[in-house]
């Protein structure tokens, strides 16, 4: 297929249109002169989507990294033959920075106020990675073209006044993972099934969230009830939040499928 085909294939909207053509053109400029080539940020979704497209053009080497294990905000790295990823994340090409910022803590600020604040300064959404706020102080990744600008005119967030400082990333204070284990058994793996499983739910209802476009697999809207879901995979729904299918640990004595979910809360 060439680019027009693949595009008509993958992408649902312009959105998405707009997001695969500016993947392609990073994956052939990598390809083309054996060098490394990423994307701004991307959100959970838009690397799911991101994700089917590098599998149809069997890109040879890439990753998606935001500066930390299990950052939800990544960039797409194509990486050169000769390069390997932990090599390319430690080197002076990587464009990640991260920004510390302090504040009064007796002022609560939260990711929304210092997502808008940011955005306020007219920076764009893409160039921002994940926000880390914790007590008293704020840990945001971002591209190295925004570094210098946000750190000179980031100055006020909320009612508070900011001071920063540029840090190394293995420096960053990342927040802790709220979860709980749920150990249950469901008579098949369709999406329905594990569904009302994970978020305490009547089969019927999980049915009704699925068809109604509400819940997303892996990031990407399923409507699919009986689609078959396998550990490790992502299931979220709008008003109910997260979990992870974490694994099959066999069967039950009736025959039941026993499962493991680590569910956030």
């Amino acid at each position: 297929m060439n680019k027009t085909e693949m595009l008509n294939k993958f992408s649902a909207n312009n959105d998405e249109r707009l997001l695969l053509a500016r993947l392609l053109d990073k994956l052939t400029l990598a390809e083309m002169r054996d060098i490394p080539s990423y994307t701004g940020f991307l959100s959970p979704k838009e690397q799911a989507l991101s994700g089917i497209m590098i599998n149809a053009c069997k890109a040879r080497k890439y990753i998606f990294y935001g500066g930390y294990d299990e950052s939800e905000r990544n960039i797409c790295v194509f990486l050169p033959q000769w390069q390997e990823a932990q090599d390319w994340i430690s080197s002076e090409n990587c464009p990640l920075r991260v920004l510390r910022c302090f504040w009064p803590k007796e002022l609560d600020l939260t990711h929304r106020d210092f997502l808008g604040a940011v955005l306020g300064l007219g920076i764009e959404r893409e160039k921002i990675g994940d926000i880390l706020v914790s007590d008293g102080k704020c840990d945001i990744i971002m591209l190295e073209d925004v570094a210098e600008y946000l750190q000179y005119n980031l100055l006020k967030v909320g009612r508070a006044h900011i001071k920063s400082e540029e840090i190394s990333s293995d420096r960053l204070c990342l927040p802790q993972k709220h979860t709980k284990i749920i150990k249950d058994t469901v008579n098949s793996l369709r999406l329905d099934a594990v569904a009302a499983s994970g978020f305490s739910l009547a089969r019927a209802k999980a049915v009704q969230l699925i068809s109604a476009g509400r819940v997303q697999l892996n990031h990407l809207e399923c409507i699919k009830p009986d689609r078959t879901v396998s550990a490790g995979d992502v299931i979220s729904c709008k008003g109910y939040g997260k979990f992870i299918l974490k694994q099959e640990a066999g069967t039950s004595k009736k025959g039941r499928i026993i499962i493991e979910i680590e569910r956030y809360i």
